[in-house]
């Protein structure tokens, strides 16, 4: 057997099939199958779609891999609209929590308003920019650890910044 690597400039359904199946045979035989369900919601202007939210929902929690507003409808509570149902059909799914990450000049403080805790970040992503990640618990019980949790680390960052 010859094995070699070539790049895929854009897969087909099939090769991408083909990749995945070996990362679904060994997680099936954990009893995790690997099947990742898409979940897209689209912002209309009337009967344009101008953004929306895209997602995928995999072993009980779903990642929201982009969010997208016209910057001419931003501040009216667009970005919230998609959000808000995303975690409804999460929850509806039966997901434990929502991940997502964004970049320090995009949207952190739009996540944390939505209740979301940061939990990890990539530094120098974009030259001197983060790539930072945030989760957020569906789980009633998870969620008051989260609150606690971020309360204590609140206290810490004023305590150090004295």
């Amino acid at each position: 057997m010859t094995v070699s690597i070539a790049r895929l400039n854009a897969p087909s359904e099939n090769e991408r099939a083909a990749i995945v199946a070996p990362l679904d045979a060994f997680s099936r035989a954990r009893g995790f199958p690997f099947l990742p369900q898409p979940l897209a919601l689209g912002l209309y202007d009337g009967d344009e779609l101008v953004g929306g939210l895209i997602g995928q929902l995999n072993w009980n929690w779903l990642h929201i891999q982009l969010l997208g507003v016209p910057e001419q409808l931003r501040g009216q509570s667009l970005g919230r609209a998609p959000v808000a149902q995303a975690e409804r059909d999460a929850e509806t799914f039966g997901c434990t929590g929502i991940w997502v990450d964004t970049f320090s000049f995009q949207a952190p403080g739009f996540y944390e308003r939505l209740g979301y805790i940061r939990f990890g970040e990539l530094p120098n992503y974009l030259d001197a920019e983060t790539r930072i990640f945030f989760r957020r618990m569906l789980d009633a019980r998870q969620v008051a650890l989260d609150r606690s949790a971020a309360q204590i680390d609140a206290q810490g960052q004023s305590r150090a910044a004295s």
